[in-house]
């Protein structure tokens, strides 16, 4: 018998149904406001496509570790072996199990009592914030706060309180205004490579009742005597109450973590949605992360240089004007103002192959955009004095001089040259 169905003809990719109004009006808007009119029918994040010679400043590898031939050998050896194991849900491990071993080792690492493999930062995030806040708590941000914190804010249906980056005082005043909460800082800020206050978080967290949690992303590895984390590194382990990390950074894989108390890892993986609803990492991913964490611990020169490199590109960068916003980390960001001027500042370093990451709205704010050059270990002083020479050659033509930023440095540096000027009799 022949069916009478209906059989697709022509170009199967071209089946798809038109979309309705409300949302292809959304699309369109993209496309007319911010590829044509703002980017002037350019993409803001393509420019040049960098050739062999080029120096590569956008990857979070802090440690230069992705091609670490112990990892590779033991992601390797393990995806031999096992394949890509169960694949399922990481809420049925029990008994012996490399990750439920990897987390143990990570959290000891970390100075705390236990923690949770997460796909992602981001899930690690949105499943803590989701899991330990809701409508009647409310959150207190700071202002650069990493978006996936914005979202599991979003996600629990908390009322989200912003307070001034960096800005303790601000923040206790938003606390005795709302009532005690949860607050989320990150300890080294990913657009701007500040530095959290982070003892003053702690005493005003401890005062005023409240639930602390610290993102770690840009700090474990990078920072403590042997890459713990800037928590440890300050002393507060036993004084801030959630840890969390994407391992997409100085660990150079993929996954997040969720450090913890040992009572809280249960609650955790039966109440956070995205630990639900996610499968476990593969084993070979595992295996890479722990032998990612005996290279941490035990290679310490490549923190030690890191810092090096980070210092030098940071003291040079502020000889020549830029203002750093305060970085004083391995991120080091020029933020040149509004989207079209930092598509000016991508093309002419690009232009002399310095290639870094474009961070524009939502990542920053409006009119705030930026090139951020994310350094690591293997760059070498020639490397970086190219950076520097390159970022000297193209003031004018960038406008360099008219940026919010600089003015704002010229401003800053008036008012600290008259406050420290001696009072006349």
């Amino acid at each position: 018998m022949t069916s009478t169905a209906a059989q697709p003809t022509g170009n199967p990719l071209s089946a798809l149904p038109e979309l309705p109004e409300f949302l292809a009006a959304r699309v369109e808007r993209y496309y007319r406001e911010r590829v044509r009119d703002t980017w002037g029918g350019r993409h803001i994040l393509h420019g040049r496509h960098p050739g062999p010679e080029a120096l590569h400043l956008s990857s979070n590898d802090y440690l230069a570790l992705s091609r670490h031939p112990r990892i590779l050998a033991a992601m390797a050896g393990t995806l031999a072996r096992e394949g890509n194991g169960m694949l399922m849900s990481g809420i049925f491990l029990h008994g012996e199990s490399p990750q439920l071993e990897f987390e143990t080792n990570l959290a000891h690492f970390m100075q705390a009592q236990a923690g949770v493999l997460c796909q992602s930062g981001y899930c690690a995030n949105t499943g803590l914030i989701q899991s330990i806040a809701n409508d009647q708590v409310p959150v207190y941000a700071d202002m650069l706060a990493h978006m996936s914190l914005w979202e599991g804010i979003r996600s629990a249906g908390a009322p989200g309180i912003m307070f001034h980056h960096n800005d303790p005082e601000h923040l206790e005043r938003q606390i005795l205004r709302h009532g005690p909460g949860v607050i989320l800082v990150d300890t080294v800020y990913s657009t701007n490579g500040s530095i959290c206050p982070l003892r003053d978080i702690v005493d005003i967290a401890t005062v005023r009742g409240c639930v602390l949690v610290a993102d770690e992303s840009h700090s474990l590895g990078t920072h403590g005597p042997n890459g713990e984390g800037l928590v440890v590194e300050l002393g507060l382990a036993n004084r801030v109450h959630f840890r969390t990390a994407s391992l997409a950074k100085a660990f150079a894989a993929r996954a997040g973590f969720v450090a913890c108390s040992s009572q809280f890892t249960e609650y955790f993986k039966f109440e956070a949605l995205p630990a639900i609803f996610s499968s476990t990492l593969l084993p070979h991913e595992v295996a890479g992360l722990a032998a990612t964490l005996d290279v941490i611990r035990t290679e310490g020169w490549r923190r030690e240089k890191l810092r090096t490199n980070s210092a030098y590109l940071r003291d040079g960068l502020d000889d020549l004007g830029y203002n750093l916003n305060g970085s004083r980390s391995q991120i080091v960001s020029l933020e040149s103002g509004t989207e079209q001027q930092t598509i000016v500042l991508r093309d002419a370093l690009e232009e002399r192959g310095i290639f870094g990451s474009v961070f524009c709205a939502p990542a920053t704010p409006k009119n705030r955009s930026m090139v951020r050059l994310s350094l690591n270990c293997s760059l070498e002083l020639q490397e970086l004095d190219r950076v520097l020479d390159a970022c000297g050659e193209i003031r004018s033509k960038t406008g360099f001089d008219q940026w919010p930023s600089t003015r704002r440095r010229r401003n800053e540096v008036r008012t600290s040259a008259s406050m420290a000027e001696p009072a006349h009799a």
